[in-house]
């Protein structure tokens, strides 16, 4: 089967996190918390599945590339490449900040740079992952990161205010630091993936990942249980930075194990079952340009220059469901205009 149609789970998977980003961020702009408690739990829960898949997707992904590469992934060339992609997305990021959110700082810390800077991490420590033991040795180093920034929140707390470019930067939305624990994770299991594919089916793989992030759920369900937080589900049991969410024990358990299961799943339906809708494709495939325009669209055109504020549900879902519409003719276009490029180029070099 092609590489590239081996890859149409991740698409797919990709372009599902898309949606539900566009789910959180409508659900922030678009309704008031006179919406009751469905709004506050529809951010909540969107919130803990969109960027943390994006986010493992980094990792997950690099591996693909790399594996191939495995007697020498440490290239100049390749290092190169990943470093100017890494650089390419944080300045994305920045520019996301002047065109979008103007009234804060361009500056400030996000998604996207989080993203840029994991690429250029991940990059520099896949080599790594040729030698006996270095997969467990990052795995360890992403847990012993976070449960680092655990400790050290009640220190960071009064620390940021009296250093406040540093939690601009890099305590801000998304922030690296734990955020990238996550990417090293995907990255891991990324190449634990290749290397089951280079050993013969990988189906056996997506199962073991299926009922580990099954376990991770119900240890999660457990443990709200046992230690509830009020309200059951919410942003009170994680801590908060700088005015930013930052997932606590629980809710780490447990979007590992939601997007472990998301993984397997997409894996069963894409490669096993054949299901591959091109839109879901498209979307993913189109999802770094998506996800700055369609906060143009949800954010600077509708929340701040039209302030549209929906009072009705349904409303809600069909506004919803036509911002989806516009992101895949968005998507479509995109690919059509990119396919197209290189013929534009070489026409204009021709006339000139």
């Amino acid at each position: 089967m092609p590489e590239r149609a081996r890859l149409a789970f991740l698409d797919v998977l990709r372009g599902v996190a898309l949606i539900v980003m566009v789910l959180n961020h409508t659900s922030r702009w678009w309704i008031d918390r006179q919406m009751g408690w469905w709004r506050y739990w529809l951010v909540y829960g969107t919130v803990t599945v969109a960027a943390p898949i994006f986010l493992f997707l980094v990792g997950f992904v690099l591996p693909v590339s790399l594996h191939k590469a495995a007697s020498d992934p440490a290239a100049p060339s390749r290092v190169a490449s990943y470093l100017r992609r890494g650089v390419q997305i944080i300045a994305a990021g920045l520019l996301l900040n002047l065109v979008v959110f103007p009234e804060e700082s361009v500056w400030s810390g996000g998604v996207l740079q989080t993203i840029g800077l994991s690429i250029i991490v991940m990059t520099l420590l896949a080599p790594l992952l040729r030698h006996r033991g270095g997969g467990t040795a990052l795995l360890v180093l992403a847990v012993a990161a976070y449960l680092v920034f655990l400790a050290m929140h009640p220190r960071l707390v009064p620390w940021l205010p009296a250093h406040p470019m540093v939690g601009l930067i890099l305590f801000f939305d998304y922030a690296p630091w734990p955020w990238i624990s996550v990417v090293l994770v995907g990255l891991v299991l990324g190449w634990w993936w290749r290397e089951a594919a280079a050993r013969g089916p990988d189906a056996p793989f997506f199962a073991r990942l299926a009922a580990v992030g099954g376990a991770l759920m119900l240890v999660a369900l457990a443990a709200e249980w046992r230690w509830p937080s009020t309200p059951h589900i919410g942003f009170t049991r994680d801590p908060g930075l700088n005015g930013h969410w930052i997932p606590g024990p629980i809710t780490i358990v447990w979007i590992f194990g939601t997007v472990f299961v998301l993984l397997s799943l997409f894996y069963w339906l894409c490669e096993v079952k054949g299901w591959r809708p091109r839109w879901l494709v498209v979307l993913g495939q189109t999802a770094l340009m998506l996800y700055f325009v369609h906060q143009i669209i949800a954010y600077s055109l509708v929340s701040k220059w039209l302030h549209t504020s929906f009072e009705s549900w349904a409303v809600f879902w069909l506004a919803n469901a036509g911002l989806v519409v516009i992101c895949i003719g968005l998507g479509y276009a995109w690919k059509a205009i990119r396919s197209r490029a290189p013929a534009l180029r070489a026409l204009v070099a021709a006339r000139g």
